[in-house]
């Protein structure tokens, strides 16, 4: 049954909802309710958050590492238009082809445009999270040329005409069960939900794909100035065959994936599996400088690198620009308890969790967005997390003000916060605003203790829990009481 697997065809076309979308508050309304997609999420990221803290652990300065991993990342970010000169000459001088794309429908013109010249029909693709964020398969098969993913967790999506919900492990939201009615109607092969059996049905059926590609398209984990190589770090093995053995070897990357040398590479290499995934290292760690040359046994007849900008150097040239030290670990998300109850699909960006309510308003325009900088407790578990110290609350605490100062919060949150600064400014106010307050909320409440329904605009508490209802004295009233005893016993 499993050799005959290479009947079907990569599908064309995802799911309904798109990638991109405003609305956070009703999809993490819905998902918040998903008792599956709990234990999905239980069963994965909070095994991950434990696996990291264990993995660094066994460093013997874990947070010195982390601390030079930034440094890194800041100072070629503060010269990035040097290291984006020295990775291109030394990509042309090992054979390679250099390209700079503003947007991310350039760098899809680019891409088809290759797959033209070159007479590419099936183009073969590793994991990249950039390639997700140009909608690149979508613009292959407008062009006429059939897109596969090989990693096994995007393949399952793309089959089932799903989209990635987490930058690590883009099937998380999905169960074995799950998995197999996909397989089940993709392979028209009997249902079975045991991971072994999927995971060859899924690799006899890419091993024939991968012998009639013409092209491979891979991201980048972490580009080399000094050398002008790439680095590819996974887990399955796929990537080395989509960069070895089709004619052709695309590389999609954002231009803040360099690093300076080949010397700061195991910097990141320590830090980016634990941090994803508890793992010391990656199954397989590929470093690619250009094509293949003469009297190699494999690798592309072409190497093509595509620089992609769409928005970064928007985003380099404000206060925003530790941003772009993400190494997309997806530690903030494992670490995230927002992420955690509301899965990927809510924050409308192929970026989720804390990480993606900066980047995607960065990205996309604070106003589409407007919804994610509140995606957050402000625990500060994300920046304990992350593998080179983005400091997340407080980018996203600099989003909100950002927010007021454009005015696209709405009129009657604006009129809320107002009146309640002018609450705070006056300790006759606040005292008033105390009183006022405990008489109502004393009102409403019931006589065991608690307020089921609280009035407008802090109704969405009590939709899912009671409030403790407050006691008929405040402090203030209790110190008096204290002190005026104690001047008694004197």
């Amino acid at each position: 049954m499993i050799s005959e697997l290479e009947s079907p065809k990569s599908p064309k076309r995802r799911m309904s909802l798109p990638v991109f979308h405003p609305d956070f508050l009703s999809e993490a309304h819905s998902a918040s309710a998903d008792a599956a997609l709990h234990a999905a999420l239980d069963n994965s990221v909070t095994k991950k958050d434990y696996g990291r803290r264990g993995s660094l652990a066994e460093l013997p300065d874990a947070d010195g590492l982390r601390q030079l991993a930034g440094t890194i990342k800041r100072h070629t970010l503060d010269h990035l238009d040097y290291y984006l000169e020295l990775l291109e000459r030394n990509v042309i001088k090992h054979g390679g082809g250099v390209y700079f794309a503003s947007t991310r429908e350039q760098a899809n013109e680019l891409i088809v445009d290759i797959a033209r010249r070159t007479g590419s029909k099936l183009v073969v693709k590793s994991k990249s999270m950039v390639s997700e964020e140009t909608e690149l398969n979508e613009a292959l098969v407008a062009a006429g040329i059939e897109p596969l993913e090989t990693d096994l967790g995007e393949f399952i999506l793309q089959v089932d005409h799903d989209h990635p919900t987490h930058i690590v492990m883009p099937v998380i939201h999905k169960n074995a069960t799950e998995i197999g009615r996909v397989f089940e109607r993709y392979f028209k092969t009997p249902f079975t939900d045991n991971p072994q059996e999927l995971a060859e049905m899924a690799r006899v059926y890419l091993r024939n794909r991968f012998n009639q590609a013409d092209m491979g398209i891979s991201g980048v984990n972490f580009a080399i100035a000094e050398t002008g190589s790439i680095v590819l770090c996974t887990n399955e093995g796929n990537g080395r065959m989509c960069t070895t053995r089709p004619r052709i070897h695309v590389a999609l990357m954002g231009m803040e994936k360099i690093i300076p040398s080949l010397d700061d590479l195991p910097v990141f290499l320590k830090l980016l599996a634990r941090s994803a995934s508890g793992q010391a290292l990656t199954q397989y760690t590929n470093i690619i400088t250009g094509c293949r040359r003469p009297g190699e046994h494999d690798g592309p007849e072409e190497f093509h690198l595509i620089i992609m900008d769409n928005g970064r150097t928007k985003i380099l040239a404000g206060e925003y620009r530790d941003t772009l030290r993400c190494i997309r670990c997806g530690a903030c998300l494992n670490a995230c308890p927002i992420y955690r109850k509301v899965g990927g699909r809510t924050y409308g960006s192929v970026y989720p969790g804390p990480i993606g309510a900066l980047l995607t308003p960065l990205f996309n325009g604070l106003e589409n967005h407007k919804h994610l900088p509140h995606a957050s407790s402000l625990c500060g578990a994300c920046f304990e997390a992350c593998p080179v110290k983005i400091n997340i609350p407080e980018f996203l605490i600099k989003l909100k003000r950002d927010q007021v100062e454009k005015g696209i919060t709405s009129a009657p949150e604006r009129i809320v916060f107002k009146l309640w600064a002018w609450g705070l400014r006056h300790g006759w106010s606040y005292r008033l605003g105390q009183i006022a307050q405990r008489l109502m909320m004393r009102a409403i409440g019931k006589k065991d203790g608690w307020i089921r329904k609280l009035p407008p605009p802090a109704q969405g508490w009590t939709a899912h829990r009671d409030f403790p209802m407050p006691p008929q004295h405040d402090f203030r009233y209790a110190y008096k009481q204290y002190r005026a005893s104690q001047q008694r016993g004197k």
